[in-house]
């Protein structure tokens, strides 16, 4: 009887240690973070533009053709890395995108943007970080695209490099293709 006490907690060792390699070894990827919003319209929201200095408008602004929303901000690293993928969008795909510009100085923004160029067709400005509640943002940069429908069709959560470019822009063509 000893023999069989002496050899459980032996075995639960074992099947613990299964159960952590199995853990390493299984592919996680953490910008595969699920969206409440997939599949569902873009939120209602309104507020002031940056350039424009107008109303922004969530309503008018979806809804016709497919969209990109990109939230980002001049203080986060991996969005000015992204910003070329953006302007390539614009250039290779003639889609319009959104920036919302998130918990950011208005005057760094335009500074940031004369810089870098700006891919945007408009940019609304979320200086309290409601919008990027309410589209369900975890962090910054994040790039939603809608169709032409207004809905919410996918959610990349991070930066955007070329691997993710060419998988987005593939979505891109999908979703015109399915009009």
């Amino acid at each position: 009887m000893k023999k069989y006490l002496l050899k459980i907690p032996i075995l639960v060792f074992f099947i613990l240690l299964l159960i952590l390699f199995y853990l390493l070894i299984i592919d996680r990827n953490p910008s595969k973070i699920p969206s409440a919003l997939l599949d569902k319209n873009v939120p209602e929201f309104e507020t002031k533009t940056l350039l424009k200095n107008t109303d922004f408008v969530s309503l008018q602004e979806f809804g016709d053709e497919i969209i990109i929303v990109n939230f980002f901000a001049t203080w986060c690293k991996p969005c000015k890395d992204e910003h070329i993928y953006i302007k390539r969008f614009l250039e290779e795909h003639d889609i319009k995108i959104i920036g919302i510009n998130y918990k950011d100085s208005s005057k760094k923004t335009i500074e940031w943007l004369r810089e870098l160029g700006n891919p945007y067709s408009v940019i609304a400005i979320d200086n309290n970080g409601k919008i990027a509640i309410d589209w369900g943002v975890y962090g910054i940069p994040e790039t939603f695209i809608v169709d032409s429908n207004g809905i919410i069709k996918y959610k990349h959560v991070g930066q955007i490099n070329n691997k993710v470019y060419k998988k987005l822009s593939l979505l891109i063509k999908k979703i015109k293709n399915d009009k």
